[in-house]
Parts: structure tokens; sequence; C-alpha cells
């Protein structure tokens, strides 16, 4: 189960963090904009420990 809630999550991050760098280019908001690449960042981030859990039988 701990890998499909980090492979969600992630999801939810690399979803979300996208808009707010959209917007924040949009907007000419680069604070915003370098927000939302972190965001998607952590989401990468979450979607390798997953794939990890996922090869190690959620035992990370």
């Amino acid at each position: 189960m701990g890998e499909l809630t980090d492979k969600l999550d992630a999801a939810g991050n690399k979803i979300a963090g996208k808009a707010k760098e959209l917007y924040g280019d949009a907007t000419d908001n680069p604070e915003l904009e370098a927000e939302g690449k972190a965001q998607q960042l952590k989401g990468t981030g979450q979607d390798v420990k997953g794939s990890v859990k996922g090869a190690l039988g959620d035992k990370v």
C-alpha cells in the first residue's frame, strides 16, 4: 500500500506544481513559478520512493 500512496502523492504534487509553474509564468511571478518547479521535483522524489518501495516489497 505504501507504493500506491507515494505514487498518488507524487502525481498530485506533479500536477499542482505544473499548474503553479504555468500560472507563475503567465502572471510573470517568478516566485510562484519556482515554487511550482520545486513541487514537481518533490513529486518526482515521491515517485522514486514509491518505485523503491514496490521493488523492495514496501519494507522501506
